[in-house]
C-alpha cells in the first residue's frame, strides 16, 4: 500500500495500526475488515466506499507519520507490540469478543499463559483486606499462579506486591509510560523488568475514566478465574467480575462483615452466585480443574463470520430494526431472516460511517 499523501510504501505494521488508532474502528470492526479484505492496507483502502454504503463520511485514517512516531517511541521505552495474531498473544485474551487488536508490553510475555488468576479490588481498602490480598497473591504466585491486576491503588497494589517475586501481571489504562497512581512508579518499573506490564493505549496517553473499563476487560479476559477481595457495589471491581463472567471465566470472592459498605459488593456477588473463597488453597481448587491446554492454545473468534456484500434490501431491513435501545446481534439476525454475514456487513458500514454504536454483551444500538 501506498500512503497518498507522500507516495511511500507502507509497511503492514503501520497499516495495522493507523487502522486500530483510527476513530470509530474498535476492536470488533477492526477484526471484521481484516478477515473481509485479507489485511489492514486493503481495509484502509476499501473504508470510503463501505462509509458510504452506511449513509455517512468515512472515518479519518491515522497519519503515517503519527503512528511512526508512536512505533518509535514504544522501542524507545523498550516495550514491543503484540499483535493479535502473533504467537505470544494472551490465548484466553484472543477469546474476547472485543480483544484489543494489539498490545504493548514490557517484559515476560510467557506470563500470561502461566494460569493466570486476577486479584481485583477497592482503591480505598481495609488494612485488613491490603493483607489478605497481599498473602494472597503471595500464595497464588508461590504455587504457580500467575497474578493479574491493574495497578490501582488499594487491593490491586497489594496483589502485585505479594505477587512480585514470583510472577504478577499489571493492565494499565494509560500509555505504557504513564504512571498512575504517581506512587507507584517503582513498583510499575518493577513489574516491567520482573513481571509483565500491559498497556492497550499508545505511549503518553494519560488514564481518564474512559479508559478504565477498557483495562478491566484485559484483565477479565487474560485470566482463568478473578478474585474479588473488597469492593463496594458498582465499583470498577464488580465491573470485572462481570466481564469474567460474560466470558465464561470463574468469579470468586471473599466475604466480609455486613457493617463493612466495602465488603457489600463482594458479598453481593457470591449472593448471585460467585464462589466464596478465603484461600489460595480455594481458589486454585476451582480454577486447576480447567484443562491447562486451554491457557495454551487459542481458541475461536467471537467476533463473527467474516462480512460479505449486502443488499440495498438488506441494509433497509437490518437499519429498520435498529433504534437508539441496545439490541443484541443474535436477535437482528433473528427478525431480519439474513445470513450473519450480511447482518455484520450492515453493522461495519453504519458503524463506519459513525452511525452504530456497540455496547457490551454483543449489543448494538444506533448512535
Amino acid at each position: 500500500m501506498r500512503d497518498a499523501s507522500n507516495g511511500a510504501k507502507v509497511d503492514a505494521v503501520t497499516a495495522r495500526l493507523r487502522l486500530i488508532r483510527t476513530p470509530t474502528i474498535g476492536p470488533v470492526t477492526y477484526r471484521q475488515l481484516v478477515a473481509r479484505f485479507g489485511d489492514a492496507a486493503r481495509a484502509i483502502e476499501a473504508l470510503p466506499m463501505l462509509a458510504r454504503r452506511g449513509g455517512g463520511e468515512p472515518p479519518r485514517v491515522a497519519e503515517v507519520a503519527t503512528v511512526e512516531r508512536e512505533a518509535a517511541r514504544v522501542a524507545q521505552l523498550g516495550a514491543r507490540y503484540l499483535f493479535m495474531d502473533h504467537p505470544d498473544y494472551p490465548p484466553l485474551l484472543a477469546e474476547l469478543e472485543n480483544a484489543p487488536p494489539v498490545l504493548i508490553v514490557r517484559g515476560d510475555v510467557a506470563l500470561a499463559t502461566r494460569l493466570p488468576v486476577a486479584i481485583v479490588g477497592a482503591r480505598n481498602a481495609s488494612a485488613a483486606a491490603c493483607r489478605f490480598a497481599r498473602g494472597l497473591a503471595h500464595d497464588l504466585a508461590d504455587a504457580g499462579a500467575a497474578v493479574v491486576s491493574g495497578l490501582a491503588r488499594g487491593i490491586d497494589t497489594q496483589a502485585h506486591v505479594g505477587a512480585l517475586q514470583g510472577g504478577t501481571v499489571a493492565v494499565i489504562a494509560g500509555g505504557i509510560d504513564v504512571v498512575f497512581p504517581p506512587e507507584n512508579a517503582e513498583l510499575q518499573e518493577r513489574i516491567a523488568h520482573d513481571g509483565l506490564l500491559i498497556a492497550e493505549q499508545p505511549p503518553g496517553t494519560e488514564p481518564r475514566a474512559r479508559h478504565f473499563p477498557y483495562r478491566n476487560r484485559i484483565i477479565a479476559g487474560l485470566a482463568i478465574g478473578t478474585v474479588v477481595v473488597e469492593a463496594a457495589p458498582k465499583s470498577g471491581s464488580l465491573i470485572t467480575a462481570r466481564l469474567a463472567n460474560e466470558a465464561g471465566r470463574d468469579v470468586m470472592a471473599v466475604p466480609g462483615s455486613p457493617l463493612d459498605p466495602r465488603a457489600q459488593g463482594c458479598n453481593l456477588l457470591i449472593r448471585e452466585g460467585a464462589t466464596l473463597v478465603q484461600s489460595a488453597a480455594d481458589v486454585l481448587e476451582q480454577v486447576r480443574p480447567i484443562d491447562a491446554r486451554a491457557v495454551r492454545s487459542p481458541g475461536g473468534s467471537y467476533a463473527g463470520p467474516p462480512p460479505e456484500d449486502a443488499t440495498d434490501a438488506d441494509r433497509g431491513r437490518v437499519a429498520g430494526l435498529l433504534g437508539p435501545v441496545p439490541v443484541s446481534v443474535d436477535e437482528l439476525i433473528r427478525q431480519s431472516r439474513a445470513v450473519p454475514a450480511v447482518v455484520q456487513t450492515v453493522l461495519l458500514e453504519l458503524e463506519l460511517a459513525g452511525r452504530l454504536e456497540r455496547h457490551a454483551g454483543g449489543r448494538v444500538s444506533l448512535g
